[in-house]
């Protein structure tokens, strides 16, 4: 309870590092397969599993793949960088250091900005091999394991780490920056951003200090994070632990720490008093990089629309609220396929509605993806007019929408080979009431005598007569006359 009420006499610090596989075919600096789910220790060679004498060959498109992140986090791209080693000792390390960028990075000096107007510094972002995997027996982690083994099929694989400077003020804010990261490189198709999968991987630099002071406090490592809720629980489970500390009269305790999914909270992994001297020097066995400016030039010309872009887009352009846009955005599938739609449709509102409502939830009880259907943008803006024409109800489209995911196809088409257009005729309309009110004499007394809700039970029950097929404003209107009587 001390820390929540004095939550206000503090600031919350927090600098984040994200790891990013790059989606290569193959392995940072050799031919290995870059695949996850492979049986342990499947993608190997000399070179990753290093063996005396092998020589590693940098990926060219892993480089351009750095380049194209480096220009969408707006970073400065470095005309000359180099590899460095950087020398530590685990067992799923087969060299015994890393392959990593020190002093002269490719990327540097980015940022991003987040939905509430403060721009998040980038310091760098460098490219690196990812270690190995320890796989643990008998336990999540390795407390309580029985044994652990070492599946190297990670190790060489192609990352970017992402490093930002300090700015960020809360775990709302932290997750909304590994949101945008995560959106970016897909967008991109650089990454597939799954952090289940350790696609993506995080540690938050969490701090507090009082408010107004300059100096930085003493930061915490918090490693763990698989999911970016998990990310911003992470950071403010922490942020209350240190201030807890300092106003029980204790010190923070620069270590790493690993968050706890399961109960909230963070516990010790490791100390970090004393800052590791990772010995780095230039990687012998590979020449610096001197990056032509006209090369990075084209790679800035081709990249594709990024998802700030598509925000703007979607507010200015098409109208949408900030609420639809952010889900379009977020889900790039939804919003590639709204766009589409929205070259041959100009009703955005109702695009929106049937890619996030009937559309999404068709894909989520069949588990497939948008591109795993036949529903084309073609058929959907038809479909869109059909309704907008009055020539189908609403109720109509949503039942041909699942022939439309499953088998395609044109929806006029269907309309008319199934007899389903919409009944706007007032004499068959007036037809199909009259045996309602015929069969339900005691409901058309009490309606008369004032129970005027009754009026959604006769709705209904022409409705299920005709099946939706009825123009529901000229029923709404055929319908009131009719019970009003003579």
């Amino acid at each position: 309870m001390t820390a929540v009420l004095s939550q206000t006499q503090y600031e919350t610090v927090v600098g984040l590092e994200v790891h990013v596989q790059l989606k290569t075919a193959s392995k940072l600096f050799c031919a290995c397969a870059n695949h996850f789910g492979d049986k342990p220790n499947q993608n190997t060679c000399p070179v990753c599993l290093a063996l005396p004498g092998v020589l590693p060959v940098l990926n060219e498109q892993a480089l351009n793949f750095a380049v194209r992140l480096g220009l969408a986090l707006n970073c400065q791209i470095a005309s000359r960088s180099k590899f460095d080693r950087k020398q530590y000792f685990y067992p799923d390390l087969p060299k015994a250091y890393q392959i990593s960028q020190f002093d002269q990075p490719v990327c540097e000096n980015g940022y991003l900005m987040l939905s509430n107007g403060k721009k998040v510094r980038i310091l760098r972002a460098h490219m690196e091999e990812d270690a190995g995997k320890l796989v643990h027996s008998g336990a999540d982690g390795l407390a309580g394991s029985d044994y652990s083994l070492v599946d190297l099929n990670r190790a060489g694989t192609p990352l970017v780490e992402i490093v930002s400077l300090p700015d960020i003020s809360s775990g709302e804010e932290a997750q909304e920056y590994m949101t945008q990261i995560r959106n970016i490189v897909r967008y991109l198709d650089v990454c597939d951003g799954n952090l289940e999968e350790g696609s993506m991987r995080c540690d938050a630099n969490v701090s507090i200090r009082p408010v107004g002071q300059i100096e930085l406090g003493v930061k915490t490592e918090v490693k763990n994070m698989n999911s970016f809720k998990a990310v911003r629980r992470a950071v403010e489970s922490e942020v209350e632990r240190q201030i807890q500390l300092v106003e029980s009269g204790q010190r923070v305790v620069q270590e790493s720490r690993l968050w706890n999914d399961a109960t909230g909270t963070t516990i010790t992994m490791r100390s970090k008093e004393e800052a590791h001297d990772y010995r780095y020097f230039p990687e012998p066995d590979l020449r610096p990089l001197t990056l032509d400016p006209a090369w990075v030039e084209s790679i800035r010309k081709e990249l594709p629309q990024l998802p700030a872009q598509r925000l703007e887009k979607l507010t200015k352009t098409f109208g949408l609220s900030e609420y639809d846009a952010g889900i379009l955005v977020e889900f790039k599938e939804l919003g590639d396929f709204f766009e589409a739609t929205a070259a041959i449709c100009q009703n955005y509102k109702a695009i929106t509605n049937w890619l996030m409502g009937d559309i999404t939830a068709a894909l989520k009880t069949e588990k497939w993806t948008l591109d795993q259907t036949k529903l084309t943008p073609q058929a959907l803006a038809e479909l869109i007019n059909l309704v907008d024409a009055t020539t189908i109800s609403n109720a109509i489209a949503k039942k041909l929408l699942p022939e439309l995911i499953s088998a395609g196809g044109s929806p006029e088409a269907l309309v008319k080979e199934k007899g389903m257009a919409q009944v706007s005729d007032e004499a068959a309309i007036r037809a199909m009431i009259q045996p309602i009110l015929d069969a339900n004499p005691q409901q058309l007394t009490d309606y008369r005598a004032g129970k005027d809700k009754l009026f959604g039970f006769f709705v209904g029950q022409v409705m299920k007569a005709s099946q939706g097929a009825v123009n529901p404003e000229m029923l709404n209107q055929i319908l009131k006359a009719m019970l009003a009587g003579p």
